[in-house]
């Protein structure tokens, strides 16, 4: 007999969350294999178009959570695969990035594919239940934001 003691709750959230992100960024992965991409590539390729406007890359590295000079061998990549281009910002010392044609097409296919998982995994959830583990979620990101926030200095 297991003799373990039971898991509370609170010990297991943050690695079922973690493995959930994992498995559903495995699902978008499968979808977008045919087109050579990983999360790696398609993930700053949605930063960039959801900007709106051209990105620099100090902030898509920051956005996609990765240092620059990792950014700089996948923007290569991405440029080399005529997705995306750099061009020179008014700062002349930065770059800013922006969507090809190529680019763009690639964007639809990714948001088609993202859409596809979302829905597939999604089915059977209510928008009530998904209502509040956003609500969740977004409290545990406050809460995450000020833990990281500098502590003042005691007098």
């Amino acid at each position: 007999m297991d003799e373990s003691p039971p898991l509370n709750i609170r010990q297991v959230f943050g690695r079922r969350l973690g493995y959930t992100a994992r498995q559903w960024r495995l699902a978008v992965d499968e979808r977008l294999l045919p087109f050579g991409l990983t999360e790696a590539t398609w993930l700053p390729l949605l930063y960039v178009a959801r900007g709106g406007m051209p990105m620099r890359q100090k902030d898509l590295a920051e956005s996609v959570g990765i240092e620059s000079s990792t950014l700089v061998r996948l923007i290569d990549t991405l440029d080399e695969a005529g997705l995306i281009e750099r061009r020179t910002d008014c700062d002349r010392r930065a770059k800013i990035l922006c969507l090809t044609p190529r680019g763009r097409a690639m964007v639809e296919k990714v948001e088609e594919a993202a859409a596809a998982i979302r829905q597939q995994i999604l089915a059977d959830i209510s928008d009530e239940e998904l209502t509040m583990t956003l609500s969740v979620i977004d409290r545990i990101c406050a809460a995450l934001t000020r833990a990281r926030a500098p502590q003042p200095a005691d007098e």
